[in-house]
């Protein structure tokens, strides 16, 4: 009988050291620890990778401005990047620096066998170039003059250089993404690739540079250094020990279960890095997920507008949890997500030390009033509400496998926070209070601090991977040990043993926080001012004297069906609603004025129409993505129905 293990080799992109590490970094490799950590609870044996590319143009220039050797340069950067990664607690398994000798001499092989297989010819190249994206781009491809992808000027280079013949593969690759349509995630991203580079046509691929010697050598030509892309990508197999050790861990962990990265890498690594492999003869990673930007109110992250946000100074004063807490909640994966000093002191102060913290502060406080701090778990007595409670738990369970192994965070996290707002609300259903009242009332009163001691457990087993100390803080106040934060206890009854006795007094593990001084903190540590998006809570205004639009007018709009997975009521915002709505090819958050008409209840899992190309907005500090259609008239609101054969991501005409 085969007991080994399950593997799961999961990647972040190897990152450019040209400077400090952002939040936008921080958000990539927070998402792909998030992601290892929960299939290290699932019992899987998990490689993570993540790492520096090293090489090129940019970093030779760079190192000179500083007056130091290009490796002295790119050592102090991944130095700096490994402290962060250590104060974020990233759990990395392997850091690789592509001027490490086990990557250099194995791209040297791997460049050897594209030139034996005739995948790669020498001739010479004239285009424009980008130097910080180290990527050349023809005439047609250019905005404005500029590079399409930074928006930086580009230079005329005519060189020698060898080419790949990526023609050679175009329609192995379009096989390749029809016969496995989830390869490439969110789809959306499959068809601009499709669309935009394969259609037209592919060009051969650049694949070596003679004007600088900032590189890997091509080999028995030492004018040419080997260019980023081949250099870069094939990192995801070199730390593996191809291609002089097949038989370890390349054998163990190869194909990558899914490549993490941003959308401005993702044709790399969805047209270059899949046809390397196919040139190599190895199988394919499993998937490519490209994720959004975290993008600021005015814009992309900029020094020049000094809207920066870096991960050390949210950590240091509100702690690593509220600010992985906020990454990962904040911002649908797959889709752009907006950075704003009021949204994160909200979700802290919301999510985190009303919900959450509250819950644990009550039941521990009960617990020491009512029962001398013993968790009763003999003499039980039901009460009406417990079965209402435990079916959220085991829903919230059953969804959190489905949405995790889909790398649906914010909708996971969404999940986990009903059965908070749930087991807060139980409290009030139940009123301990007053059954502590009625000596025969005991028995149902042990009953409801036992649920409330187990939900938090359960909450703490469920958060382990997006937070690396409150779960087991939780545990720690409650007076438990950390075995009880095995994921098999979810589904286990009588997990906390007879005895068991919490802290004498609760301790906050999220402190409140006064919102005008630390929005005020956050934007004094961006250097700059966060210009404020003025939005009423009226979420949907509808004009009886709106004026007429053409047909084209009218065709601009893009009306998509899609499925609401989770919705909320918004505190302090008696009419808007949090939804968070499937729309097939992504998951997306709207904020719609529909709280007075309907229940959250009502809303899971109804099918809607959603304006999917309206520009997305903050409503009191959320993101909405989007509208809800929906009709009102006298104080009377519908949403607009559509039938159920509809699938999500079709398009309304």
């Amino acid at each position: 009988m085969n007991n080994e293990k399950k593997t799961f080799y999961i990647t972040t992109p190897i990152y450019y050291p040209s400077g400090r590490f952002h939040i936008g970094t921080a958000y990539t490799t927070v998402a792909a620890d998030t992601m290892a950590r929960y299939k290290r609870l699932r019992g899987f044996d998990v490689r993570f990778q993540t790492g520096m590319d090293e090489h090129g143009q940019k970093i030779q220039e760079k190192a000179q401005e500083a007056n130091k050797s290009p490796k002295d340069y790119v050592d102090e950067i991944a130095a700096s990047a490994k402290e962060l990664w250590k104060m974020m607690d990233i759990s990395y398994d392997d850091f690789i620096q592509t001027t490490e000798k086990r990557h250099t001499e194995a791209v040297e092989k791997i460049f050897q066998k594209f030139l034996d297989n005739g995948d790669i010819y020498k001739g010479e190249y004239e285009g424009w170039y980008c130097t910080p994206c180290e990527s050349f781009f023809t005439e047609m491809q250019l905005v404005d003059g500029n590079c399409p992808d930074c928006g930086r000027p580009v230079n005329k280079v005519k060189e020698e250089s060898y080419f790949f013949n990526m023609k050679k593969y175009a329609d192995r690759l379009l096989q390749y993404y029809e016969a496995n349509p989830e390869f490439i995630e969110p789809e959306s991203r499959k068809n601009e690739m499709v669309n935009n580079f394969i259609k037209p046509g592919l060009e051969d691929l650049s694949v070596s540079r003679a004007s600088f010697d900032w590189g890997i050598r091509v080999p028995g030509d030492p004018r040419h250094v080997i260019y980023v892309w081949v250099d870069a990508l094939t990192n995801y197999i070199t730390t593996l020990g191809y291609p002089t050790d097949e038989n370890g861990d390349f054998s163990k962990y190869w194909p990558a279960d899914v490549h993490v990265v941003g959308k401005d890498i993702v044709r790399f690594h969805t047209i270059y890095w899949p046809i390397f492999l196919m040139a190599l003869d190895l199988p394919l990673p499993r998937k490519v997920f490209a994720h959004g930007f975290i993008m600021m109110k005015d814009g992309k992250m900029s020094k020049s507008k000094g809207n920066v946000v870096y991960p050390e100074m949210l950590i240091e004063r509100y702690g690593l949890d509220a600010t992985r807490y906020f990454l990962l909640r904040e911002l649908p994966f797959g889709s752009d997500g907006v950075f704003s000093p009021e949204s994160f002191v909200e979700r802290t102060n919301f999510d985190l030390a009303n919900d959450l913290g509250n819950l644990l502060n009550r039941t521990i406080s009960m617990m020491n009033k009512y029962f001398d701090g013993v968790i009763p778990t003999e003499n039980l007595q039901a009460t009406e509400f417990d079965a209402a409670l435990q079916a959220q738990a085991d829903e919230t369970i059953a969804k959190y496998e489905k949405n995790m192994d889909q790398m649906q965070f914010s909708v996971v996290l969404s999940d986990v926070w009903a059965l908070v707002s749930r087991t807060n609300k139980y409290i009030d259903e139940t009123s301990p209070w007053v059954l502590a009242k009625d000596e025969a009332l005991k028995p149902q009163l042990a009953m409801v601090m036992y649920n409330l001691a187990e939900n938090l457990r359960r909450v703490a087993v469920l958060l382990q991977p997006f937070m690396t100390k409150s779960p087991v803080e939780i545990i720690r106040q409650l007076g438990l040990s950390t075995d009880v934060l095995a994921w098999e206890t979810l589904t286990q009854t009588h997990v906390i043993p007879a005895g068991t006795k919490v802290i004498e007094k609760g301790e906050p593990i999220f402190p409140r926080l006064e919102q005008e001084v630390e929005v005020e903190y956050i934007r004094e540590q961006m250097r700059g001012s966060v210009k404020t998006l003025e939005v009423t809570e009226e979420a949907d205004v509808y004009d009886e004297e709106a004026p007429e639009i053409s047909i084209d007018d009218f065709m601009k709009v893009d009306l998509r069906v899609a499925t609401v997975t989770a919705a909320e009521k918004m505190p302090k915002a008696d009419k808007l609603m949090k939804l968070q709505v499937d729309l097939g090819y992504e998951q997306r958050q709207v904020v719609s004025g529909i709280a007075k008409f309907y229940t959250a209840e009502e809303l899971v899992g109804r099918k809607v129409i959603v304006v999917a190309n309206l520009k997305p907005v903050k409503l009191r500090g959320e993101l909405s993505q989007g509208m809800i259609l929906a009709g009102s008239k006298d104080d009377v609101l519908v949403l607009a129905s559509v039938d159920e054969k509809l699938a999500n991501g079709a398009k309304v005409k």
